[in-house]
């Protein structure tokens, strides 16, 4: 059963505030994939949980600050609030089992990179940013 909308939207707002389209429906998901054929795409699989609000939000917020490479778009998905929008996404990596908070990098429309949540939960968010920011230095322009 997804959480009430007023309760996870700063979550969802951590993430839109610095860049993120929400997509919402499998429709959306689609569509942004669709048309995220060429360069970089990231996708953050938001969620409600601790290592979510400490270390991944916080750490893609690092990631993207400063003069660096980054992608050139941004999605992002609900975990416990989109399901539809969720379970879709998963499916542009199928060989990998749900989890969430994560991050998947596209590149050309082919996924190259996926952080899942063991290599977020226990992390301080720098530790996070540092793993994005080289993610970022050797698959984008």
């Amino acid at each position: 059963m997804p959480y009430s909308p007023l309760l996870i939207k700063p979550m969802k707002e951590e993430l839109t505030s610095i860049g993120f389209k929400e997509l919402l429906t499998a429709d959306d998901v689609d569509a942004a994939m669709d048309g995220a054929d060429t360069g970089v795409t990231l996708v953050a699989v938001n969620s409600v949980s601790g290592c979510a609000a400490g270390m991944a939000r916080p750490g893609v917020r690092l990631a993207l600050e400063g003069d660096g490479k980054h992608p050139d778009r941004l999605f992002t998905v609900f975990a416990e609030q989109d399901l539809e929008a969720t379970a879709k996404m998963r499916g542009y990596f199928p060989d990998i089992p749900p989890s969430d908070p994560s991050f998947a990098v596209f590149k050309d429309g082919e996924l190259v990179y996926f952080i899942p949540r063991h290599r977020i939960e226990g992390r301080d968010a720098r530790a996070v940013a540092a793993d994005l920011t080289a993610v970022f230095e050797e698959f984008c322009q």
